[in-house]
């Protein structure tokens, strides 16, 4: 049975997958989607138009979307317990960390860093509204600001005393983390030390599975810095 991942390289969302099926030995067939997301064929397959989006025939709709949901349901198929433990309690925290970064950490740095990249921004947003460029420019200083509490809460918490959130090896959540963090480049953003050293540790830990998918987040960023 075949495995489609579609994909926008330049995306940490994207990103987060593309780690993860390399570190894990998945084969599937990745298809850059860029600029028909919105097509009526991509759209027949998935009405929510984003990426990363999985085809599987054994899925229920044939498509599923969500990093973080693609990632869960591999390891639950695969039974790839080093990723996603199946003790309820390990689990936990490994949801607990996605859960947190997708609806706390991630609209954050969504506001400080998507107006630096071109990236569009979520409807209701200070950005897409008529507001002055002074008020723009407050708000990605206001979310960059706010960005330095839930990091602790993945250094202090999450991380703590161990080298990853999934424990003595990368788990779902850490690939997730990791390659969020990649797109504070695009704003010179000052990390933690216990952050910088983390990143490390991720890219050395998982070599070429790592590199070769930020190896494009950061190709993106670096062109779009070179045009500013």
């Amino acid at each position: 049975m075949s495995s489609t991942l579609n994909i926008l390289k330049p995306s940490v969302n994207n990103m987060t997958v593309r780690i993860f099926v390399r570190a894990a030995g998945i084969d599937v067939e990745e298809v850059d989607v860029w600029g028909t997301t919105t097509s009526p064929e991509y759209v027949e397959k998935y009405p929510a138009h984003l990426t990363p989006m999985l085809e599987e025939d054994d899925l229920v709709r044939g498509a599923l979307g969500e990093s973080c949901a693609i990632m869960a349901y591999l390891c639950n198929k695969h039974g790839l317990d080093r990723f996603y433990p199946p003790d309820p309690a390990e689990r936990a925290v490994i949801d607990n960390a996605m859960f947190y970064l997708i609806g706390t950490l991630y609209p954050l740095l969504t506001r400080a860093t998507y107006p630096a990249l071109g990236f569009p921004q979520y409807p209701g947003e200070v950005g897409t509204s008529e507001a002055d460029e002074a008020m723009k420019d407050k708000a990605v200083e206001d979310a960059t600001a706010a960005l330095a509490d839930p990091l602790e809460v993945y250094g202090a918490f999450f991380i703590g005393d161990k080298q990853f959130i999934g424990g003595d090896s990368p788990s779902i959540a850490d690939f997730r983390f990791a390659a969020t963090l990649e797109f504070l480049r695009a704003i010179d953003y000052e990390f933690p030390a216990w952050a910088e050293e983390y990143m490390q540790r991720m890219e050395s830990t998982l070599g070429d599975a790592y590199s070769e998918p930020a190896a494009d987040v950061r190709g993106y960023i670096e062109h779009v810095r070179s045009q500013g």
